[in-house]
This record gives structure tokens, sequence and C-alpha cells, in this order.
């Protein structure tokens, strides 16, 4: 992200002269690059030619970020400032007009063969190296369109790298003990990222079904797995796959484990039920900003879904269900590490409030697991 800038006159130049003339872009940029600046050294002419392709036919000044690995996200506002994550630091990078930010938003989804428009406003999609987009447009983005490109690492970060030895050996008891998991936290603080280390440590050869929204986690070592991703409705017909129905179809693939990304609606439901009736071991994130808010959170979904339920009824399930909450925060330095980690009560008074077992806090172990499945 420190390389010379590129000199703004030269490339509007070579844009100009290049996109009146037919043939691939890289080819003509490359054949006009000589004439618009003899001048430059060879390295510097690159960079003018790599930002005269990625403007004409690529991702504009987007493009550099979204191919740097140092970077692990990219956003454009509706103001069209754009901002780059590396090593959780955000910081403005440049800056794209709005007509732009539609054309580069238009070039990112076209392969997916999904579309940005005013009957279509929200588009979440995943492009084709894994990396999860994110696109608004007016008039739901009131300032003007926006973007989001989460990039995945290459490799998923290891359970080390977000709790010392004494926490990482208890979240592998918990992984052998096949308890049931959800890893709580707010927006970007490594849920995911979390997730994909735990299931890294699953024995060799069991079946792990995954269902998510948006496929987006990593698991190259999990060699038996079988992966759902959830569909929206299009305007030529097909409709809509939600998570709730991928929990009931998954329930028919015989999954050792069941992962499901992240709990935010009434496929909460489906998964409650398929925990209570053997399915242990399995995992799920949800937002929360602690343990027993996670629960509560989980509680009011359930209620959303099945309203008729009483209370206590939901309470009783949702217990039983859930083993173990691992909640992590994003610290100074935007490093992910696991805060707490809590054995749920289950065996709490009828209506009772849910009520967790601390097993670590603050990078200390201060009990031992006692609920186990295995």
């Amino acid at each position: 992200m420190s390389a010379t800038p590129v000199d703004d006159r030269l490339l509007d130049e070579l844009c100009r002269l290049a996109e009146r003339e037919p043939g691939r872009v890289d080819e003509v940029v490359r054949r006009h690059v000589g004439r618009v600046a003899p001048l430059l050294d060879h390295d510097d002419r690159q960079r003018l030619e790599h930002a005269a392709v990625a403007r004409l036919a690529g991702l504009d000044v987007l493009d550099r970020f979204v191919r740097d690995p140092a970077v692990t996200e990219v956003l454009v506002n509706g103001d069209g400032q754009v901002w780059a994550e590396t090593s959780g630091e955000l910081r403005c990078v440049g800056h794209l007009a709005a007509a732009t930010v539609l054309v580069v938003i238009e070039r990112v989804l076209a392969p997916l063969g999904r579309r940005l428009d005013r009957t279509s406003p929200i588009v979440d999609a995943r492009l084709p190296d894994g990396s999860r987009v994110c696109a608004v447009a007016p008039p739901v983005a009131v300032d003007g369109p926006l973007l989001s490109i989460r990039r995945l690492p290459a490799e998923p970060m290891p359970l080390v790298a977000f709790a010392a030895a004494p926490v990482t050996t208890l979240l592998a008891d918990v992984v052998a003990a096949r308890c049931n998991v959800v890893v709580a936290g707010a927006t970007s603080s490594g849920k995911t990222s979390l997730l994909a280390a735990l299931l890294a440590g699953l024995p060799s050869g069991e079946r792990v079904v995954v269902l998510e929204d948006t496929a987006e986690l990593p698991l190259p070592s999990v060699t038996h797995r079988v992966r759902l991703e959830c569909r929206p409705a299009s305007t030529d017909g097909p409709r809509a796959i939600d998570l709730a129905e991928l929990v009931r179809t998954a329930m028919r693939l015989r999954p050792d484990r069941l992962v499901v990304g992240e709990i935010r609606g009434a496929e909460v439901l489906a998964l409650v039920q398929a925990l209570n009736t053997g399915h242990d071991g399995s995992f799920s994130t949800c937002h929360a900003n602690g343990a027993v808010d996670a629960l509560h959170r989980l509680e009011s979904l359930v209620l959303q879904a099945a309203p008729a339920w009483p209370l206590e009824a939901v309470r009783h399930h949702l217990l039983r269900a859930i083993d173990v909450v691992v909640v992590v925060e994003r610290g100074v330095g935007g490093r992910r590490r696991v805060a707490e980690v809590v054995e749920v009560v289950a065996d709490r008074p009828p209506g009772a409030s849910p009520s967790v077992r601390p097993l670590a806090s603050g990078g200390r172990v201060v009990a031992d697991l006692r609920r186990r499945r295995a």
C-alpha cells in the first residue's frame, strides 16, 4: 500500500486514448503508454498500465487493494471515500466519484449474475476467490452507493492466535467433548475466524455439514465437508432458499457435526430442534456483547420464529441444546482474542433466566468443563 502513486494527469490521458481504440484493454493500454509517458522508468510505467487497465476494465483504485494480501477489507462510503484495513487498522486510501462506484459495483456483480438497482438496492454475495461483497444503492444508501469487500485469509488463523495455551487446551477439550458451541461477539470481532480455528481441530474423517448465508468459512483442514449456501430470490423466478430450509436439508445429509455460520432469524428454531435430537458437537455464531446476551438473543429469535411457544419451553430447549458459549472480542490494534468461555447451566428452575458458569476469563482457565456429550 506504500507504492508511489500514479500521476492522475498521465492516467487520464492514457485512458482517454485507450478507450477510443478497439481490442483487448491491456494490449491497447500497452501500445499507448510509451506515447503518454516516454520518460517513466519500467516500474512506474507498469504501475501506470495497471492503473489504466483497472480504471477501464477492473475495479479502478480498488484493484490495487483487493489484490494486496495484507489488506483484509476494502470499503467505499457514500461520499466516495475509499478505506482499506490492514493489520486491524482502517485508513482512507483514495476517492471515487459516485458514477465510478456504480460502474465498479456492476463489474463486481456481473460475473455473479447479480445486479444492483432501485428494485434490488442491497446485494450480499460471494466472489470467486471467497471474498464477501456487500453493495447498497440509493435510495437505501442515503449519501451515495456503498461497497464493502471483505477478503478471506489465505490460511485460517490458528487457535493460538486467539488465546494462551491454557484456554486453547480448554477449547480443544470442548470440541473433543462434542459440546454444542455458540461463538458470540460484535461485528468484525473475529467470530468467523475463531469458528474456523475451532473446526480445524475436528477429528479427521468426521462429516461436517456447513450452512451459511454467504459462504466464507475457510476450512482447508476439514477433509469431509459438505457446504450449503443460501440463495436469494431473483426477478426471473427462482425462489429464495434460506438458512431454515438449509438446516432441515442438512438433517438428511448425515452430519457428524452441524455448522451454521450465523444465527439471526427463523433458522434458530430448526437448529435448536436439531441440537435437541442428537446432533451433538455442532457450532454456530451470533452477534452479542457477551455470553448471557447471546443466550437472550437466541431466546428472542426463537420467540419470533415460534410466538406460540411459552417462554418457559423456549428456555428449556435452549439451555438443553447449547453447552458452551465462547465470546470473542477485538482489542487494541485490531487483534482478536477470546474474552471468555462459559458453560451454560442446564438445570435451572422452570422459566428461570439463562445462567452460565465461567470456564475461562481474561486468558485464565477458572474451572473445568462439566457438560460433555462424548
